[in-house]
């Protein structure tokens, strides 16, 4: 069983958070729909074959694609709690 670790991961994306986001997504893929691991699991656990496979380099299945179309479908103009909108300044 090999270590791994942040920095090899943060060569193939280009954050922190978008390392978590994109490992967690991946382990949830194979508890729900078990996906199948693009590298040899060894007995290790979904997040740790999730980072195993991104250190790699491999492509995960287009997640940060989606994650980033969920994102800016969410995206809203934000009023003020009374309803109007705050005044420009």
């Amino acid at each position: 069983m090999a270590r791994i670790t942040v920095e090899d991961c943060l060569e193939h994306v280009e954050n922190r958070f978008q390392l978590v986001t994109l490992a967690a997504e991946r382990a949830h893929q194979f508890y729900l729909y078990n996906a199948r691991p693009q590298v040899d699991p060894e007995n290790d656990k979904p997040t740790v074959i999730a980072l195993r496979e991104i250190a790699s380099g491999m492509k995960v299945g287009g997640i940060l694609d989606d994650l980033a179309e969920g994102d800016s479908a969410g995206e809203a103009d934000v009023d003020s709690p009374d309803g109007n909108e705050s005044p420009a300044e």
